[in-house]
Parts: C-alpha cells; structure tokens; sequence
C-alpha cells in the first residue's frame, strides 16, 4: 500500500447540483491536488451514494485517492480509497476490519497530541489537526496552534494534515511547523477558478519542500 500522499487535501462543497461537484473537483485534480474528500452531512442516502461513486471513478482517472468523510459503510459501498472518522465516528480498528489493509483510514485529533499518538497506534494512516485559522464552515471550532504540529512532527510518524480555514497566505507557516497536507474547502471551491488555485497552493508545497511534496514520516502497517 503506498504512503498517504503530502500537497493539497480538498474538502469537497456540500451540493445537491452533482455535476457542478464534479466539474468543481475535476478542476482541482487537474490543478493538482493530491486528495480528495467528500463531505456532505445530508440525509438523502441517494444522493450521496450517487455523488460518492461518481467521485471515487473520477479520483481513479487522475490516480487521487478519495476519502469520505464520518462515514465508513458509504465509503466501502462506493469504492473511496479510505474514510476519515471524527471522535464520533466509530473505532479506527473496526475501519480497518471493515476496509481491510489496503484503504486509507484518518483520523480527527482536533488540538490533542494524546489523541493522535492514539490514532497513530491504533492504525491511522494520517492524522489531521485544528482549526488553525476561523474556519467559513466551521466558525466556532477550537483553535489549534502552530506549537502543536511541531510538538508532533518527532512522535508522529503519519503523515499529519492541518485543516481550517487556511487559504494560500496562511498556508505557509503551516507547512514549516510540520504539515504533510493542508486540508482546503472554502479556499478551492470558492476561488474564481477552482484550477488555478489548486495549481497556486499545491505550489508552495514544492517551493517549501525539499523534494517536492514526499514525506518524511512513513511507517511499516502496525508500527506504533
């Protein structure tokens, strides 16, 4: 199974217009992104599975993983390439269980490193911390602090993914503390052109990074 791979994470719109959705993320994976997630807190069944299937066969054309997000029966009925799964979301090993060995599991670890050294020996395959910065989206959400991705850069050896409100201006001090991934809605999806501006932040990845966005931390599958 390959790494879990660094650059740009988007976070897809929630939408009930699916081909908009997909000529939205067909543009950011041209533009380079390097994940994608989907996201989408409804309750129509329908429409989600539909949206979730149609993104896994697009990710698979343009060799992008897809995650969904909370949601770990969608994920494996419509072919995602892995779930990501909040505190409330079930067990990181009943994922994997479920999954199997060779789909991506990540897991929510908000402002805790404790959270994350959990996640990391329970299996995780990244960990994602925040908000960094008010989040459109997610405005009340506690804030993490750049002290934290660097206090988990020497024991985490998952790639570690920031998320919230981070747009190409602040994007930057996030990768120097440490991030592998920058987890972007708002900041891709409302851009004038969405291509562009997957183009100019999967950019500064490869002026911050030496190579080019490949990580650091890597580990054998049950390593702590």
């Amino acid at each position: 199974m390959p790494d879990f791979p660094g650059g740009v994470y988007a976070l897809t719109p929630e939408t009930a217009d699916t081909p908009r959705l997909l000529a939205q993320v067909e543009a950011a994976l041209a533009g380079g992104v390097a994940v994608v997630q989907y996201r989408d807190k409804s309750g129509d069944v329908a429409r989600r599975h539909e949206q979730a299937s149609e993104l896994a066969a697009l990710c698979r054309r343009f060799g992008v993983p897809l995650i969904v997000n909370d949601d770990l029966r969608l994920a494996d009925l419509a072919g995602a390439d892995g779930v990501h799964l909040g505190r409330d979301d079930g067990s990181l090993r009943e994922a994997r269980i479920i999954l199997g060995p060779k789909k991506f599991i990540g897991a929510s670890c908000y402002q805790s490193l404790d959270r994350a050294r959990a996640a990391q020996a329970d299996g995780a395959d990244y960990v994602a911390f925040g908000s960094f910065f008010p989040s459109p989206t997610k405005p009340d959400a506690a804030r993490a602090n750049l002290d934290l991705l660097r206090e988990a850069v020497p024991v985490i050896h998952v790639p570690i993914v920031a998320i919230g409100g981070i747009t190409a201006a602040n994007a930057p001090q996030l990768i120097d503390a440490g991030a592998d991934a920058l987890a972007v809605l708002s900041a891709l999806f409302d851009a004038p052109d969405v291509r562009v501006r997957a183009q100019t932040l999967s950019r500064l990845f490869i002026e911050r990074a030496s190579p080019a966005p490949t990580l650091p931390r890597t580990r054998e599958r049950g390593q702590a």
